[in-house]
């Protein structure tokens, strides 16, 4: 999906030999998806990425389900959501499948004295609120509010974060993320359609090479255990890199709305994919321009999705009593659409200022024991007048 990029020193031929200044050769680590099938990419290290002196006892963090079958339209406030110092305590899912992990975060402090790898899953990151950086071995990328971060399985990582207040939305895909086939033409070059281009991707900047030795601590995540690796050499090593496979960045503020004379269905708003789920990004945008147009959009039942959408800023004319953070599960079976009046008074407006994030799944989601703590019981009720 990424595109090819290269940052720092990397020699002109792979697979050969690559001196250091003061003697001896770089390390060349291949990081491949798919076997060797797939994206991957090629990096240089100080020291070879294969010296773990300490593997301290695994830590259980698989989600606490609730309620494993559910069949009502729930609601919950995210920002009732706890702040924790650490960045890992602080994750806290709330939606949970095989196919994907939904959570959300308050973190106060940056990680300073361990690193973080998931092994198992592709992070895209939300950022509600909070700016910072997130640092790894391919470089920094500066955050800020509305940015999806988009970290590939198996990349090691830090979060520098500005201040106490941030606010992050997570999804955690068990399947590559990836642009909607539609998007992409067969070289993979986004197409004049889609509603973004590759010069809204932001990829990594201001490569650091840390020459150090001592003792560096990863937690490394796979299959819901958290495994702490001790390693000689500082992780952000490497004096360059070249390849597809890296984190980047992705401002819902690019997202270029795709409008119509009447109303657009969700896949319009389509970001990105996975196997089984699509993550959509609601954003500000012109109203439907046939004469006759509803704005508002029509009833929907799912007959194969469940769908979530979390609410981020603006006003929802589909919705009432909309906050900020609030995430709405409508599940597979249970129609859904705009409350009472909503219809009427959406006619004969121009324009939303809207902004939200929804992910549908094609399998049902579990939902698990920090939800309940922050869910308003009654709102399967709110569609009565």
């Amino acid at each position: 999906m990424p595109h090819f990029i290269s940052r720092g020193q990397v020699p002109h031929k792979r697979h050969t030999q690559f001196k250091k200044p003061g003697g001896g050769l770089y390390s060349e680590q291949l990081v491949s998806t798919e076997g060797f099938s797939n994206l991957y990419s090629l990096i240089y290290h100080t020291y070879p990425p294969t010296a773990v002196t300490k593997v301290d006892f695994p830590v259980n963090v698989a989600p606490k389900i609730a309620a494993e079958k559910n069949l009502q339209n729930r609601c919950y406030k995210g920002f009732k959501v706890r702040p924790e110092e650490d960045y890992l305590k602080s994750r806290r899912y709330v939606l949970v499948n095989k196919d994907v992990y939904i959570a959300l975060a308050a973190p106060q402090h940056s990680m300073q004295n361990y690193f973080y790898k998931n092994s198992g899953a592709d992070e895209v990151i939300f950022v509600h609120e909070g700016t910072g950086r997130m640092k790894s071995i391919f470089g920094e990328l500066k955050f800020g509010y509305g940015d999806y971060i988009v970290i590939p399985r198996g990349t090691i990582y830090q979060m520098e974060f500005d201040t106490p207040d941030n606010r992050l939305f997570i999804v955690e895909s068990f399947s590559p993320v990836t642009y909607p086939k539609r998007y992409r033409n067969d070289f993979g070059q986004l197409l004049e359609h889609s509603p973004f281009c590759e010069r809204d991707i932001r990829t990594p900047e201001n490569l650091e090479t840390h020459d150090e030795k001592g003792d560096f601590v990863v937690h490394i995540k796979k299959e819901d255990m958290l495994y702490p690796y001790h390693y000689a050499h500082h992780p952000f090593d490497a004096i360059g890199w070249d390849g597809c496979h890296y984190p980047f960045i992705f401002s819902i503020h690019d997202f270029e709305p795709i409008t119509g004379r009447v109303h657009q269905p969700p896949p319009v708003h389509q970001t990105f994919e996975a196997r089984n789920f699509v993550i959509c990004s609601f954003v500000p945008r012109l109203y439907d321009y046939h004469p006759e147009a509803i704005p508002a959009p029509y009833f929907h039942s799912n007959v194969d999705s469940d769908e979530v959408l979390y609410y981020v800023d603006g006003d929802f004319m589909s919705r009432k009593h909309v906050e900020r953070g609030m995430i709405t599960l409508h599940p597979i079976g249970i129609p859904h659409g705009p409350h009472p009046g909503a219809v009427e008074k959406s006619i004969g407006k121009k324009e939303t200022g809207e902004l939200a994030v929804m992910v549908d799944t094609f399998h049902p989601l579990l939902i698990c024991k920090d939800a309940l703590e922050i869910e308003d019981p009654t709102y399967y009720m709110s569609w009565v007048e």
